[in-house]
């Protein structure tokens, strides 16, 4: 038996998709981690173009704790099921990072340490988002505010604390087969949608207090929209599956896309404008605040963003609640 088919003691997972200019720097920071933790880094590919796996493969050539796997159905969800039943045989935990991330040297550490503290099933982190460029700046400061994201408690910085959901980080791989995995069908929001069965099981979910990550959003408005699209339709399958209402946070921005459509009848019905109005308003005032208190012009862009990512989730959540569903020879869907 090789190095690479014995069992290792902790699974790192990454899934990837077109990383080539972040997923060499990310394994050699996790590689002395997966040392210390007698772990197996899995790079779980969905089929990258621009040179990711002549990286990964380079690296594997040279360390046989990484491992090279092709994920034929792409969506991250599928990455870290096939990941687990591949190598999680005698693993203790499984860790899951992003490619598009940023992480401290001891965040693996940190976690498996934490989780043995506390005796949780799950740590899950917050999640910090920080960009470059004006656009990238711009939806970073909105994904940070309450404007943009309701006040998510991932969204901020923790003192550690048992939480229903956050960031994925660490899943006692266990009580990852115990609950089925990820639900394959969900390309956006598969985390809370697994949460949600972690939790009916009985298992316990703890945010860290010790470390966290760094998001790199998207550096388009487009983009953007079409990732918020995508966590919409994400929200909604999970309503339709579990039956649970959305949050009060949630459930705000769900007006968005109606008063959208409200909008034009103002052409017949003046005050039918009023509701789009007042959110426009009040997400560019927001913007131009931020921008004043930051010295940083490039900021007022902050409440545009936040508009994108409302309309997006808002859009994705209303067509996917009455999206026809497929019917059974019963006629039941």
């Amino acid at each position: 038996m090789t190095q690479t088919e014995m069992p290792a003691s902790n699974l790192i997972v990454i899934p990837c998709l077109n990383e080539a200019a972040h997923i060499g720097a990310l394994l050699g920071q996790l590689r002395p981690a997966a040392e210390r933790l007698g772990a197996r880094i899995v790079v779980a590919d969905g089929g990258s173009t621009d040179g990711t796996l002549a990286i990964v493969e380079a690296v594997a050539a040279k360390d046989p704790r990484v491992v090279l796997l092709h994920n034929p159905k792409r969506i991250q969800s599928a990455a870290l099921n096939l990941a687990v039943a591949s190598f999680g045989d005698g693993a203790e935990y499984l860790i899951r990072i992003d490619a598009h991330g940023g992480y401290p040297d001891d965040y693996c550490d940190r976690l498996v340490e934490e989780a043995l503290a506390m005796g949780a099933d799950s740590v899950v982190v917050s999640m910090l988002t920080s960009g470059t460029g004006a656009v990238q700046k711009a939806v970073a400061a909105a994904q940070n505010s309450k404007l943009g994201t309701g006040g998510s408690k991932h969204r901020h910085l923790s003192a550690g604390e048992w939480v229903d959901h956050g960031h994925h980080a660490l899943m006692r791989i266990s009580a990852f087969k115990a609950v089925g995995g990820y639900d394959e069908t969900f390309s956006h929001n598969e985390d809370a949608e697994f949460d949600h069965r972690l939790r009916q099981a009985g298992y316990r979910i703890w945010m860290s207090g010790r470390t966290q990550m760094v998001y790199y959003p998207r550096s388009s408005l487009k983009s953007l929209y079409f990732q918020y699209l995508g966590y919409g339709r994400g929200r909604a399958k999970n309503v339709l599956k579990h039956r649970v209402m959305p949050k009060v946070r949630q459930m705000i921005p769900l007006l968005v896309f109606p008063v959208v459509l409200l909008a034009p009848f103002s052409l017949v019905y003046l005050l039918a404008a009023l509701p789009f109005l007042v959110w426009s308003m009040v997400c560019i005032f927001y913007g131009l605040v931020t921008a004043i208190r930051r010295r940083d012009m490039a900021l007022a862009l902050v409440g545009v963003s936040a508009m994108v990512m409302h309309l997006g989730w808002s859009m994705g959540f209303w067509l996917q609640l009455f999206e026809p569903r497929p019917q059974t020879q019963h006629g039941v869907a």
